[in-house]
């Protein structure tokens, strides 16, 4: 037996021993003879005659693993298939082959059965072909009776498996193939049986209609298709070398030709072709039967396999099939719908285009399909585009000529992606375009400096730059480009000799537009250098640095100082002017190695950057530059460095003199009876911006500047005539001065009296902004606006966290003043319409729409501002329903803002956010009755919106009933309370004024419980007189639609309840929960529920509402079953009228005498139509259990008759079962949902287990519902 001695295996004999040989007793058989005599019989019937076998026998052979007397063992178990060995792993595959070839050497039926079988149960079948079968059955009649007995339970199958284990198996298959081939391509794949009989097969299984079968057999044909590529290859390679023998033979002279060897040589040669020949028809047999028929399979995991090797025969055997007549498969496939399969047709050509031999031979191709290819760099699939992008840019390498201009700039945009993969591949397709060609005359140029190779090519990269007008973009460019062109944007000595040094003569210098561009790109490859991680909106985060990275970081940093160190201020002192150079200038020095200053000996560069940045503060009054400068100073005042005190004497001075300065101008601009002039302004308004701009980052307490500023601005209320621009800034001085005296308060460092200092300098100030939210001036109001919501915030009760108990004195809650004005100020100036605010538009269409952009952007930073007080709880929940209001109208510009504090304001409190939306949408209900009267039209559009943002918030309290079931409960309370608040101004007889508030109420009937829906259909009972419960107008179908919503559900309170709590569980299965699990813990869920019902309802009697008496304890209805209630113990005594009528409540067409008797006679109504629909409901649930347990019991007779079929004969009692479903069916589909993430939710009559019940009563006239509020038809 071949490679026995590797397989240390005892193998233990079987009693029953066959008549065949061992294979470790088969002769080798060199010439392959053996094999003919079965030549041409697959190709003609399809059917092998064959000995009997056992089924599912295998040829493998591994550790532990042995072929004995025609059996396979394993440590002496038989019937270990081939596919159980192939399954072992890559280690036994070449074993397995060799065991194989022998088994078929000596019986080639037995062996091509086990093969046969072998795919077979690569497919998941657990069929297997018996060697009867075999002989008397035609290859689609064995692929018929294997269909039949595949187990469809389950839609897995080996190649669809996961995990680590079938990975593995799905390359040792191909493997297999692989090496099956390649043991057999010197005699057995020639012998017209073997080949023929598994290509018949695989061309049989590739046209079957199960998956599985297909999927397997179209792998298996295209690996063997790419391994007989392999032999068709060699043979090619051999026939040339033979023929160039031959010729060289054939050349020589007479006298030395040996004419024997011509002989061989020509006879080798003819078998050769003869064996290409063969090859070539089994190549077209899989070609044509598998692969054309299954490229434009409709699997895509299949087409991707075709397209897959495609590929390969392609780039293996290019003279065979790099032509058009293979190519147009891949081209045509390009378009595919699926991108895993358009990713495989990329690959594949990227494969091709790899070879410049080969990408010069697909210039037809390219030429065809090219615009395909360009369209791809914008593909949906991320992956697919980084490839198609890939592929690009070896076409680019291939031939410059291919892309047009216009091919390149659709790729040229993507390095400004947010998606780094495909930005980094526009940043090497950009790089090899542009920086990768080099002429001639750049030969011999210096490494370093203007005249440098770099030096050109850091001018391309600002001119693409500035051609691309993105110019806030730079730092993407930059990431883009630096994993393919780093060395070129870490040449920083390049970068400064282009801005220092002067051009050569004949050199064009660089305008100022570059050079603010060069300084950018600079700013952003120093960044990128010392951060090592992308720029936002890249990446998800900072990666761990290695070894290796952290080295280059710091070597990078180093270089970094040492050369900006003395070049920065040359920069600065060069474009000191410049407010967008000095901007970028400014931020490079906290990229420093401060340590280098010193022990470099560049403490001289260090005082002339310190100058450099005392005259750029001087020259400039740009906020922007200022705050740069003081971020600067702050970067550079270390005190883990040597320098700090250096800077920190050059930043007191700085500060001594601004400070002293503005205290001198400050008393010249506020002198009594003199007019301030225009420079007086000037020079206070820039000297407090700096002021401003240096306390962001700096501590100025020990300059009192609160007082000035206060000052300051107690001045501008009075007199009314101060500049907007100061005023702005000495409130953001004065909120920062507050800031700094917070944090030392709060560190401990501060002294006794501080924290009363702060109290008083905080309140004043709050006080101080509240009066100049009254300002004329919007810019004014808007500053004090964020000032407060900022302090009110900082100042909440939150101060308190974290063990600082010691801040409370500092808490800071507003006054009911206080809130009304920061809500009318966001009413105002934020809930505008856009056309409203064009008057604050510049000139010009695009200007124009930049301006509304930013007016929007600074509008939803005031509405943030605010709802962060409502999250927080500083101002009343309440408050939030003008907000809420907004949602619909204004869901484009601030509905996820809305949205967002919705959700937490229901975090913090869900019955007051409960009431706050209702709130809401009573007040847009009585914004409708002012402006449209008091007819109500509820087909008016006004009203629609009304209901529609009824519908969204509903939607917002999710699928979990019991999780929001106070809330709810208290929505529609007060939503009642709202329709019967005012009477109508109609007189007697006529609905309520707010009555068709009811109809946007039952939007929110679909989130109550049973019990919760009779709960409040009592409550709403009270509100009612007799002569509105028989009401039947059109003007009083809000409340019929009302009263059917609520009625809903029939006679089963616990559904609910189960539904509920149910919704909860989310790992008990449906065959291991018992039937009655739930049944037992009802009465507690039902005690539980109940009790909620009657504390709400207890709760609600002190409060004094319509037509309704101080009536006894209510006795829920939850607690009894409705079937044994008796009539005068049902809802009479929640339902006893007053004898009082309310002052609110129209008055009945009944005189004041009989009023009592009115309300007998309505309590006498009522109690005989509940008992009548009870009575209807019990025989109805009668008759459905009767009903069902006649069908459970026809299934089960059925089950017992029919025993184990098909799938499809469960599919009839499976409906049946659904359109009856029972509680532990509709326990099993809450079960699978997530009910606390969901924010969408069905009507109640969506809900299978309430179908049924869904049937109105056409006898009871009190039962009639209407369709829009069911939403759903009647049966």
């Amino acid at each position: 037996m071949i490679a026995a001695q590797d397989l240390h295996t005892e193998f233990q004999f079987t009693q029953e021993a066959e008549s065949h040989l061992s294979s470790d007793t088969d002769l080798e058989d060199p010439d392959g003879k053996n094999a003919k005599t079965g030549k041409g019989m697959a190709a003609k019937k399809g059917k092998k005659a064959l000995g009997d076998k056992a089924k599912g026998g295998g040829a493998g052979r591994a550790p532990g693993v042995g072929r004995v007397n025609g059996h396979y063992q394993e440590n002496g178990m038989e019937n270990v298939t081939l596919f159980e060995v192939v399954k072992m792993g890559k280690s036994v595959t070449q074993s397995v082959v060799d065991d194989w070839i022998e088994a078929y050497k000596q019986d080639r039926d037995h062996a091509l059965l086990d093969l046969i079988n072998f795919f077979i149960q690569c497919s998941g079948c657990k069929g297997a072909v018996s060697g009867e079968m075999f002989r008397h059955m035609q290859n689609s009649e064995i692929i018929r009776k294997m269909t039949e007995e595949f187990d469809e339970d389950s839609g897995d199958y080996p190649f669809t498996m996961s995990g680590p284990q079938w990975k593995k198996f799905r390359i040792s298959f191909s493997d297999f193939i692989a090496v099956l081939v390649r043991q057999c391509q010197y005699s057995i794949i020639y012998d017209e049986y073997m080949m023929d009989t598994v290509i018949s097969l695989l061309t049989g299984l590739s046209d079957s209609q199960v998956r599985a079968f297909r999927h397997t057999s179209t792998l298996a044909a295209m690996k063997l298709m790419t391994a007989l590529v392999n032999v068709a290859l060699n043979l090619s390679i051999n026939m040339d070398n033979t023929q160039r023998q031959y010729e060289a033979e054939r050349n020589k002279v007479v006298a030395k030709r040996a004419n024997d060897r011509l002989e061989l040589l020509l006879q080798k040669r003819k078998e050769l072709q003869e064996n290409q020949d063969e090859i070539e028809n089994m190549m077209n047999a899989i070609f044509k039967g598998v692969f054309v028929h299954r490229y434009r399979d409709a699997i895509a995991e299949i087409r991707a396999i075709c397209i897959e090797e495609i590929g390969v025969w392609m780039k293996l055997y290019s003279d065979a099939f790099l032509n058009d007549s293979y190519l147009k498969y891949v081209g045509w496939t390009m378009h595919d719908k699926q991108g895993e399969v358009r990713l495989k047709c990329l690959s594949a050509l990227q494969g091709l285009f790899y070879s410049r031999e080969l990408g010069a031979r697909l210039e037809l191709f390219t030429s065809r399909f090219k615009d395909r290819i360009v369209s791809m760099t914008l593909d949906k699939e991320y992956d697919v585009a980084v490839q198609a992008i890939k592929l690009l840019t070896l076409v680019l390498q291939c031939s410059d000529e291919i892309l047009t201009a216009e091919d390149c700039e659709s790729v040229y945009h993507l390095v400004y992606s947010a998606h780094r993969p495909i930005a980094v591949s526009a940043g090497e397709f950009l790089f090899k375009k542009l920086f990768s060609h080099r002429g001639p005359e750049e030969e011999g140029l210096p490494r370093r400096g203007r005249q440098s190779l770099n030096g050109s090519l850091i001018k391309t990269t600002v001119f693409f730059f500035l051609e691309s007008e993105l110019h806030e973009h730079g730092a993407y460019l930059v990431d883009s480009l630096w994993e393919c062109g780093s060395e070129l944007l870490k040449d920083w000595e390049t970068m400064i000799s282009l801005l220092l040094d002067e051009p050569m003569p004949g050199e064009e210098a660089l305008t100022d537009r570059q050079e603010t561009a060069l300084v950018e790109i600079m700013l952003c490859a120093i960044r990128q250098a010392c951060e090592c991680h992308p720029p936002v909106g890249r990446g998800t985060g900072r990666r761990v640095l290695t070894a290796k990275e952290k080295k280059t970081q710091l070597d990078d940093r180093t270089r970094i100082t040492e050369m900006f160190a003395v070049a920065l201020p040359l920069l600065l002192s060069k474009y000191c002017v410049d407010i967008d150079k000095v901007m970028n200038l400014l931020q490079i020095p906290k990229y420093f190695d401060l340590d280098i200053y010193t022990t470099g000996r560049l403490e001289k560069h260090l005082d002339a950057l310190l100058r450099q940045m005392w005259a750029v503060q001087d020259k400039h009054t740009d906020t922007e530059v200022l705050e740069a400068c003081s971020t600067t100073y702050h970067s550079l005042c270390n005190e883990e460095f040597t320098i700090f005190n250096r800077v920190d004497i050059a930043r007191s001075q700085l500060l001594d003199e601004l400070v002293d300065k503005f205290d001198r101008l400050l008393e010249d601009f506020l002198q009594e009876g003199e007019e301030p002039d225009e420079d007086d302004a000037y020079q206070v308004l820039s000297t407090l911006k700096k002021i401003s701009a240096f306390h962001n980052a700096h501590d100025l307490s020990k300059w009192d500047l609160f007082t000035s500023n206060y000052r300051l601005l107690n001045t501008g209320l009075q007199n009314g005539d101060m500049p907007e621009q100061i005023v702005i800034h000495a409130m953001q001085c004065t909120h920062y001065i507050i800031l700094w005296h917070l944090a030392k308060v709060s560190g401990g460092s501060s002294l006794k009296g501080d924290m009363v200092t702060l109290r008083k300098q905080m309140r004043a100030f709050c006080l101080m902004c509240q009066r100049y939210l009254n300002s004329i001036n919007n810019a004014v109001k808007e500053q004090a606006f964020t000032i407060l919501c900022d302090l009110l915030l900082i100042f909440s009760h939150q101060i308190m966290s974290s063990g600082r108990e010691q801040l409370e004195p500092l808490v800071y809650t507003p006054d009911s003043s206080l809130q009304a004005e920061l809500l009318n100020f966001i009413l105002d100036q934020v809930f505008i319409d856009q056309d409203d605010d064009d008057n604050n538009s510049t000139d010009g269409q695009q200007d124009d729409e930049a301006s509304k952009i930013e007016a929007l952007h600074k509008r939803r930073n005031l509405l943030a501002a605010y709802c962060k007080l409502i999250i927080y709880n500083v101002v009343e929940i309440h408050t939030g329903a003008d907000i809420f209001k907004q949602y619909m109208r204004f869901y484009n510009d601030y509905g996820d803002i809305i949205k967002e504090t919705l959700s937490k304001t229901r975090q913090i409190n869900k019955v007051q956010c409960a009431k706050t939306l209702v709130l809401s949408l009573q007040m847009l209900f009585n914004e409708m009755l002012s402006e449209l009267g008091f007819n109500v039209d509820r087909s008016t559009s006004a009203f629609c919106g009304i209901k529609e943002l009824a519908r969204r918030f509903s939607l917002t309290f999710g699928l979990d009933q019991m999780k929001n079931r106070e809330a709810i409960a208290m929505l529609h309370k007060d939503g009642i309370e709202f329709a019967f608040k005012e009477p109508s101004p109609q007189g007697q007889g006529s609905p309520p004024l707010n009555l068709a508030f009811l109809d946007v109420l039952s939007e929110f009937s679909s989130k109550l419980i049973r019990q919760d829906k009779r709960t409040v259909h009592v409550y709403l009972e009270r509100f009612m007189t007799v002569q509105m419960a028989l009401q039947r107008e059109d003007c009083w179908l809000p409340l019929i639609s009302y009263r059917n919503s609520l009625q809903v559900g029939g006679d089963d309170d616990t559904v609910s309840v189960i539904s509920g709590i149910s919704s909860r569980g989310s790992t008990r299965s449906k065959k291991s929960k018992p039937a009655t699990a739930n049944k037992r813990k009802l009465p507690e869920e039902e005690n539980s529920c109940s009790s909620s019902d009657a504390v709400w309802m207890n709760r609600e009697q002190s409060v004094q509402t319509p037509v309704m008496l101080h009536s006894p304890h209510l006795t829920s209805t939850v607690l009894r079953d409705p079937k044994k209630m008796r009539p005068e113990d049902s809802y009479t005594a929640a339902f006893a009228m007053p004898a009082e009528q309310h002052p609110h409540q129209p008055v009945p067409l009944q005189q004041p005498q009989h009023h009592h008797q009115a309300a007998l006679d309505y309590n006498t109504q009522v109690t005989w139509m509940l008992t009548q629909r009870q009575q209807a409901e019990a025989r109805q649930q009668q008759e459905r259990v009767s009903m069902h347990y006649a069908k459970m019991k026809n299934h089960m007779q059925q089950a017992i008759r029919r025993g184990s079929g098909l799938m499809e004969d469960d599919e009839e009692p499976i409906v049946e079962d659904v359109m009856m479903s029972s509680e532990d069916r509709l326990e099993d589909i809450n079960e699978g949902m997530d009910f606390d993430t969901m924010d969408i939710d069905l009507p109640a009559s969506k809900n299978r287990r309430e179908r049924t019940e869904l049937k109105p009563d056409y006898f009871d006239p009190s039962s009639i519902m209407d369709d829009s509020v069911l939403n759903v038809s009647m049966f």
